[in-house]
């Protein structure tokens, strides 16, 4: 999680959003057009859920990649946050 907020604290200033981290939880807050994405770790069962687009994602631990990955795709969370917030601002977001 520190090395997600850290990489969209750096993307905020290009991209034009804001990031705040409260209790462990990240959210993402765009103005134009309005939305807010939220990060949440869920330690008990190690995932962290990702509300954005108007979907919800959870990613489950990889101790051997050791990250969060999406289970079906494979995608990491700093993917899958890019990949979002490209949709949402509609441009090219690396993380």
């Amino acid at each position: 999680m520190r090395r997600l907020f850290s990489a969209l604290v750096t993307a905020s200033d290009e991209y034009d959003f804001e990031v705040d981290e409260n209790s462990g939880a990240l959210t993402v807050e765009f103005e134009e057009p309005r939305a807010k994405f939220v990060v949440s770790p869920n330690a008990p069962v190690r995932q962290v859920w990702v509300s954005a687009l108007t979907r919800s994602f959870k990613l489950d631990w990889d101790a051997a990649r050791q990250e969060f990955l999406l289970p079906d795709s494979g995608q990491s969370l700093l993917e899958l946050m890019g990949d979002v917030i490209s949709k949402q601002t509609g441009e090219n977001v690396q993380l």
